[in-house]
């Protein structure tokens, strides 16, 4: 290969048993070669002697090989040599004269003794040379005028008085490598030029170290990881832009002065009580899981985003550090999940779009006066009992996580939707969102007519409007439903209401209405619906567990042909549905979807095709427990879903979805019900005692569209 390639600039050569034999024949062979790449295998000195012959070497490199016999000294003698690796070898003692030679790496390796003679090198690394001795670090450091970066990690032998002579020797030193040199405490040391100061795992750094640090001027990243003695740091540096003090255990204060800062690393430092930050930089600041954490001042002109999460001493005081007219005028966000010792939180700020209070478990009043706040989490505040947000600028807010609130005051110009659901005791609301299209105020039932005609007045583009279980409001809070001209859907379920009048006359635009358990309207409260021509553009209405006669339900289906949707779930007085009669009326022309599920008194279901239901695509008699017989033609039908029934016919050609659970149905009978559905591709058969699996292939044959039969909870 040597013969082919004779201008080869690169070799690498790793792993091979023969690797001193396969080198020297490379080295004596390329002339050219520049870069040299070694591994894992044993070199002998005659290969360090021919180095000298490759005139063009500027690289290399050698990992994991054993150097020599073990018992001299290795020589790496090169006049053009500009970068060397000796990583994770084994060699007693090592001499290097590369008077061109830049960047030195002899990490990890095991030689005791390193002499240096490389007037230009800028690069060493040294770091876990476990054999090294203090004064061999001494001596081959200081031998380096010019260097520039200097990694001596792991190397335990280290003192202070090495550091003192490479700091007179080494005066253009920038980075400074010391983490796991547990003698050092950088007492008298000055290094002015430094701009990287990592010293992770120090045990011999404290807070008096701070003063030698400090002469470092030039500082921009300084690291004290698992210091575990370091209580405080003091520092006053006017470059430094990354501080890191992770796992300090015994840290209790932090003061830094620095307006070049922009990033500041703090975690499990759990003594950590005070923190003091002058920046007009720092943008970011991360403060997760400091539980002693109870004194914060910040003097941080662009911060923007702050995390406090679990900083579980923070009192209400903080409210004043994030607020205007404190030191950070550009904050955006505010993370305070899981504070759990704020009770009273008031932030008034003109720059905050978004706030996090999720597991704040001992808030009971909440105050923001924040125009421009986008979002807010009260995720876990179950304690709220004030909540007073004017202005804010909020398109959604759900309050219905706090179920102790009793006192809302909101302003939001912006506010779209506003989710009240489960505030139970909430009696005092001013609500002005002139946005607002949706409210939800599900079991709010201490609120009042008052408050309702308030909050349609102020908020009249109000588009849904939710009042389940909202026992407390009357026909003067409905009456006042006149101001909203866009509402559309309306929910007055488990309500004690006994007249609808007041919603006949006021919402004309009403397209979903629903009167769920509503069981205190009479008979003829729906008669304007289907008498005088009530709602004309309502499409849906729900009647579920309502106590409506079935002759006042007929009524309803056979007069109001503008409804698609109708619900009479539950419905004790709803019996069978035979529309077979009278056909020369015209039953419910635009009706699509009829559900009847868990109605007790439903026996038989009968549709005709005069009965005019050309529009019906769904209808669900689940549940219903004494249907017995089923006769449908509709051309339309996709959807039917029933139980318990023993009679079935079909005329339903675009029916696709049949459900049959828990029917009494003979085989014979389902194959010839679906023999007339040619669209049908989903059967349900389950715990139908009468039907077995092995019927499934005789329901394939007489319905061949058929794609899936649920039997005995198999899908096939």
């Amino acid at each position: 290969m040597c013969h082919r390639y004779p201008n080869a600039t690169h070799v690498n050569i790793n792993g091979s048993p023969a690797i001193h034999t396969l080198v020297m024949q490379a080295i004596s062979s390329l002339r050219n070669l520049e870069y040299l790449t070694l591994g894992k295998g044993q070199l002998g000195e005659t290969f360090f002697q021919a180095l000298t012959d490759c005139t063009m070497l500027k690289s290399l490199i050698v990992t994991d090989a054993i150097l020599g016999n073990g018992i001299q000294e290795i020589p790496i003698y090169h006049d053009s040599l500009q970068h060397i690796q000796i990583v994770k070898c084994r060699v007693v003692r090592i001499s290097v004269r590369c008077p061109q030679l830049q960047t030195l790496s002899l990490k990890r390796s095991s030689m005791a003794h390193a002499v240096l003679n490389c007037p230009l090198l800028h690069d060493l690394d040294i770091a876990s040379c476990h054999k090294l001795l203090d004064a061999a670090i001494r001596s081959a450091v200081t031998s380096c005028p010019l260097l520039e970066s200097l990694d001596m990690s792991n190397c335990s032998c280290v003192s202070d008085e090495t550091l003192r002579e490479i700091s007179i020797t080494c005066g253009n030193l920038h980075i400074l490598n010391a983490s796991y040199c547990p003698n050092i405490s950088l007492e008298s040391v000055r290094l002015p030029m430094l701009t990287v100061l990592k010293l992770h795992s120090c045990e011999g750094i404290t807070s008096a170290s701070m003063a030698a640090i400090a002469y470092s001027y030039m500082l921009e990243v300084l690291e004290l990881d698992n210091c575990s003695l370091l209580t405080s740091v003091f520092l006053d540096l006017p470059r430094l832009q990354n501080i890191r003090l992770v796992h300090c255990r015994k840290f209790v204060d932090l003061s830094l002065r620095s307006l070049a800062l922009l990033s500041i690393k703090v975690s499990n430092c759990p003594s950590l009580q005070r923190i003091n930050i002058v920046s007009n930089s720092l943008q970011k600041l991360v403060l997760q899981k400091q539980e002693s954490l109870s004194c914060l001042e910040l003097q941080c002109q662009s911060l923007q985003e702050v995390d406090l999460t679990d900083c579980e001493s923070l009192t209400n005081s903080i409210c004043e550090v994030f607020s205007d007219g404190s030191g950070c005028p550009m904050l955006k966000s505010l993370i305070l999940d899981n504070c759990e010792s704020l009770t009273a939180v008031e932030f008034c700020s003109n720059s905050l779009t978004s706030l996090s209070l999720a597991g704040c478990r001992g808030i009971t009043s909440l105050e923001l006066t924040c125009p421009y706040l986008e979002q807010v989490s009260l995720d876990g505040c179950d304690h709220l009992e004030r909540a007073i947000c004017s202005p804010v600028g909020l398109r959604s807010l759900n309050l219905g996580i706090c179920p102790k609130l009793n006192t809302l005051k909101i302003e939001a110009p912006t506010m779209v939707l506003l989710e009240l659901k489960g505030c139970g005791v909430l009696s005092e609301a001013s609500i002005n969102c002139p946005l607002l299209t949706s409210l939800d105020a599900s079991f709010c039932s201490q609120l009042k007519d008052d408050c309702l005609s308030a909050t349609t007045a102020s908020c009249p583009l109000i588009e849904s409007l939710i009042l389940m279980s909202c026992t407390s409001v009357g026909s003067d809070g409905l009456a006042s439903l006149r101001w909203l001209p866009n509402l559309t859907s309306l929910d007055l379920s488990y309500t004690f209401l006994t007249n609808l009048q007041p919603v006949f006359d006021s919402c004309l635009q009403l397209k979903v209405l629903k009167l769920q358990a509503c069981k205190y309207l009479t008979d003829s409260s729906l008669e304007p619906l289907y008498k005088e021509g009530a709602l004309p553009t309502l499409r849906e209405l729900d009647l579920s567990y309502g106590s409506l006669c079935q002759a006042s339900i007929e009524e309803l289906l056979a007069c109001c042909t503008h409804l698609t949707h109708v619900s009479l779930n539950g419905c004790v007085n709803m019996h069978d549905l035979n529309w077979s009669f009278n056909v020369d009326r015209v039953y419910q022309c635009f009706l699509q979807n009829l559900n009847c599920v868990g109605c007790p008194n439903i026996k038989k279901v009968l549709i005709p095709s005069i009965a005019h239901f050309s529009n019906l695509s769904s209808l669900n008699m689940s549940l219903s427990a004494y249907l017995k017989e089923v006769d449908v033609t509709c051309s339309n039908l996709c959807f039917l879903n029933l139980s318990s029934l023993e009679i079935l016919k079909l005329e339903c050609p675009r029916l696709t979805s049949l459900f049959l659970q828990s029917c009494n149905i003979s085989e014979a009978a389902v194959e010839s019900a679906i023999s007339r559905c040619h669209m049908l591709e989903t059967l349900d058969v389950r715990f139908c005692q009468k039907i077995s699996p092995a019927s499934v292939g005789k329901l394939r044959t007489a319905c061949p569209s058929l794609k899936r039969i649920f039997s005995s909870m198999v899908p096939v």
